[in-house]
């Protein structure tokens, strides 16, 4: 009989978490495993995770992303009658707030195996110092009733261990995986770009990613207006959305970047548009390993990105693109001068990002390598 497998994941936002957890729902191999799919609603993903037939999905509407203590209550209280129900034999938690509700109510209802992945970390070294402590006292706690945690990226790993949170050679390793098979995206690169408004002929920078803190969009904008008056024909593309969307764009028209700097939001197309970009830049403040990064390098795209946790697992500076000191925006738009006016630069470092892009990002073989460990968690 098939092992049930639970994936919980906070809300289905069109990032590189949800991605992946929907992908591993619908590619589990049935023979072993029967998968479920847990989550909070709002996201951008609910309608096709609940019209899938592959998997069942189950909505706990109390879930939410933000701190609610009534709310967070009442999400571990249902949480555990669905665990109760469901009966899982693994129940597989994904982002911080399902990870440390999820955990809890598996520990009050008796689930056997509890398997948590760790996509970057609710505490960072930019919080107040007791909200921090207090995330990474919880962490603590909720691995005490974790079986397996799981990384993607060797920084998460030794970031995690410096808080006590797991010893290096227990953490299991498994990056997260991109469909290496359709990169570079075919396409229409100057029709996508007229699409929007770009213009077929400027120079682009594409960024992907959550309009949230983290991602800190503010930097790129002000590298932006770094950029222009070297290039004044290059334009940035932004494919996301969240809730400093409103802030950025004000940001941007006060820089005076209203028709260079394109908020796209959510589109279905960003591989596409990767593959047309001839720079891709992040300035996030800290990452698990950056799914968009990795589909940039396997399109062979230079890129520009804050040194931060994932992302020098993936660049080695001036090798296979460059990497800047978080906060440093004035090296961020030199770089991308660099980048945008140099073709055969762009094209060495290009090709040394796709190459450095192997077998292990596959996001098959990422559901391979759970498989692997649920069934030795099982045993």
């Amino acid at each position: 009989m098939p092992a049930k497998v639970a994936h919980l994941v906070t809300r289905l936002e069109l990032g590189g978490a949800q991605q992946n957890t929907l992908h591993t729902v619908r590619h589990l191999n049935r023979a072993f495993f029967e998968p479920l799919l847990i989550c909070g609603r709002g996201g951008m993903l609910d309608d096709e995770a609940s019209a899938d037939p592959a998997f069942r999905t189950i909505f706990v509407d109390s879930l939410l992303r933000d701190v609610s203590p009534f709310n967070d209550l009442l999400a571990l209280l249902e949480l555990t009658k669905v665990f109760l129900a469901e009966r899982p034999d693994v129940l597989h938690t994904h982002s911080s707030k399902a990870g440390i509700l999820g955990r809890l109510a598996a520990a009050l209802a008796g689930v056997p195996v509890v398997v948590h992945t760790y996509h970057g970390f609710g505490f960072h070294d930019r919080q107040p110092q007791f909200v921090k402590n207090l995330y990474v006292l919880l962490e603590r706690l909720c691995a005490r009733f974790t079986d397996a945690l799981v990384f993607v990226s060797k920084a998460n790993i030794a970031y995690a261990a410096a808080h006590g949170l797991v010893r290096p050679e227990e953490a299991v390793l498994i990056p997260s995986g991109v469909a290496l098979a359709g990169l570079p995206a075919p396409g229409d690169a100057a029709k996508l770009k007229m699409s929007a408004g770009v213009g077929m002929h400027k120079p682009l920078v594409v960024s992907i990613g959550n309009l949230k803190p983290q991602k800190n969009v503010g930097d790129l904008l002000q590298a932006a207006a770094l950029v222009l008056p070297a290039m004044p024909d290059a334009r940035f593309v932004f494919i996301g959305d969240g809730p400093q969307r409103a802030k950025l764009e004000a940001k941007a028209f006060a820089l005076g970047l209203q028709d260079r700097f394109f908020f796209l939001g959510w589109r279905r197309d960003a591989a596409q548009w990767l593959a047309a970009a001839d720079v891709f830049a992040m300035t996030s403040l800290w990452e698990g390993l950056p799914r968009a990064l990795v589909e940039a390098m396997k399109s062979g795209v230079a890129s520009v990105c804050y040194a931060t946790d994932g992302v020098t697992d993936l660049l080695i500076d001036g090798q296979n693109g460059f990497v800047v000191e978080p906060g440093d925006v004035k090296d961020v738009a030199r770089r991308l001068v660099q980048l945008l006016s140099d073709e055969p630069l762009r094209a060495r470092l290009g090709a040394a990002a796709a190459a450095s892009i192997g077998p292990e990002f596959d996001i098959d073989g990422m559901v391979r390598a759970q498989e692997t460990l649920y069934d030795r968690l099982l045993r």
